[in-house]
């Protein structure tokens, strides 16, 4: 399977190269000759890259002392293998569903929690308090709980499953483009008052000719007919090259995953802070993300039999996810329902592409 996605990747990489030559040579060429992509303060960039955020020490030493979480085929070794006959549906089906309607009872296996107190992220909720992490960097504050829960499974983790499916698939399938717009730029290092609109993409990534690194100066044609869902527009700022957004209360994401499934994230109070260039935008998307819709995407993307290359319980992860929730609380009861989180995000430069007749848009701000 992974033979031949690599193999669709390569066409693709072919194609959208021919269509540099054709359709995108003359962007290409200005960045070759040095000239600024900012174009009447306007400048545009696609994702290329995202990973939900796990800080690493060498084999997991800091964060994750007593190694790693077990998957399905571990737990359900663990929990019929005591030689008593069954059925199907008094073990395969009664465990898959388990994986589709989680509870918050007690299971029989311990969950490995990430330790430390180092962690990607924002301080999403503007306090610092002992919950907390700091930044690689030394940062106060860091609001991504999600960290704890993800932290010490292996599929989330550098070279994982999921860590190489999600943005595998993410880079194969062009409803999953999510492009950025920043208007009224007057420098990419400081400017105090910019407008960041987020659109839906409809082409191929750019690729240099090995097919696995990714160019700028390539073409993103908007989607306006089925990607409203995807139009939002925020307010932020440029310091010291860092482009910094203000908090939107809800934003969605196209975010498919494998096998042609599609898929959204959404995100509560979500802030940017990428590090920008003429090239390329790097750094992190942060936000609440609902303790069901993840795990129900998960497992809509993942079957249990794809979730066990990664030792991914859904199940148990529900768990530690709802236990560890930090934000926006169950009016009734006061429950929180939302967990914070952090994606690691890389995006290149690109020219948009919008049609000529427009529908009538609503920005959510």
């Amino acid at each position: 399977m992974v033979r031949e996605c690599k193999g669709r990747v390569a066409t693709m990489a072919g194609v959208a190269a021919a269509g540099a030559l054709l359709g995108a040579a003359a962007g290409a060429a200005t960045l070759q000759e040095g000239g600024s992509p900012l174009r009447n303060g306007t400048i545009a960039y696609v994702l290329t890259d995202r990973y939900w955020s796990v800080y690493e020490t060498e084999k997991g030493a800091t964060e994750c002392p007593k190694g790693f979480n077990d998957g399905p085929r571990e737990q359900f070794q663990q929990l019929y293998s005591d030689g008593k006959k069954r059925s199907i549906v008094e073990a395969q089906l009664k465990r898959e569903g388990k994986q589709w309607h989680p509870t918050d009872d007690p299971e029989a296996f311990p969950f490995l929690e990430a330790q430390g107190s180092v962690s990607y992220g924002l301080n999403l909720d503007g306090k610092v308090d002992a919950n907390d992490f700091e930044s690689p960097e030394g940062e106060p504050g860091i609001d991504n709980q999600l960290f704890r829960a993800i932290g010490c499974i292996a599929g989330f983790r550098k070279g994982g499953s999921h860590y190489h499916f999600d943005n595998l698939f993410m880079r194969s399938y062009n409803d999953t483009r999510i492009v950025l717009e920043l208007t009224g730029v007057d420098d990419l290092v400081n400017d105090a008052d910019v407008t960041v609109r987020t659109w839906r993409g409809s082409d191929n990534l750019l690729t240099d000719a090995s097919g696995e690194a990714f160019i700028p100066g390539g073409t993103q044609r908007v989607d306006l007919r089925w990607g409203q869902d995807y139009v939002n527009e925020l307010k932020g700022r440029i310091v010291d090259g860092y482009l910094i957004t203000d908090p939107i209360d809800h934003i969605t994401f196209p975010w498919g995953f494998t096998f042609d499934t599609t898929g959204v994230q959404v995100f509560r109070g979500m802030q940017f802070k990428l590090k920008l260039s003429p090239t390329n935008a790097d750094g992190l998307l942060a936000g609440f993300v609902d303790v069901h819709g993840f795990i129900h995407r998960l497992n809509t993307h993942l079957s249990t039999h794809h979730q066990s290359y990664g030792q991914i319980s859904s199940p148990s992860l529900y768990r530690a996810m709802s236990r560890l929730a930090d934000g926006y609380p169950d009016p009734k009861s006061g429950r929180n329902t939302a967990i914070s989180s952090s994606v690691e995000v890389k995006f290149v430069q690109v020219f948009l592409q919008k049609p000529a007749k427009r529908r009538q848009l609503t920005m959510r701000k």
